[in-house]
């Protein structure tokens, strides 16, 4: 369960075996569950950006205990280099360089009496910091 880094509230090692299995992504690409879909919808929403246009940025940055971290974000529209994944009418935009240490990954939503965040479940890292928030390859 190495493989699965939580973004948000802190959360117990139970609530992280809950989890989908990376497998479910595919191998060239990536996969977002139902709730994370959701969510997304529900934050493009509060920030008035409209889903035909905008969409979830994912990323990789160098830094973090581990030596990489993730970063979440909305942009109102792709970058001319990235590429855009579609769930259920909910755009995910990846630059080239992210994607790299994204491809194969699962973006699971949790929101639970102990915790509530995006969870990255991702088959490329090696090993996770303990903060949750930063992994190695």
């Amino acid at each position: 369960m190495d493989n699965i880094v939580t973004i948000g509230s802190n959360s117990s090692p139970d609530a992280i075996a809950a989890q989908p299995a990376a497998s479910q992504a595919p191998a060239d690409g990536l996969n977002v569950t139902g709730p994370a879909v959701k969510r997304i919808r529900v934050i493009l929403a509060n920030e008035g950006i409209p889903l035909e246009e905008g969409g979830l940025r994912l990323g990789v940055k160098g830094g973090g205990c581990s030596g990489m971290s993730y970063f979440v974000g909305f942009d109102k529209a792709p970058n001319e280099p990235d590429r855009i994944f579609e769930f259920d009418n909910v755009r995910v935009f990846v630059d080239p360089k992210s994607f790299v240490y994204l491809k194969g990954m699962t973006l699971d939503y949790e929101e639970t009496l102990m915790r509530q965040g995006f969870n990255f479940i991702n088959p490329n890292s090696t090993r996770s910091c303990g903060c949750g928030t930063s992994f190695s390859v």
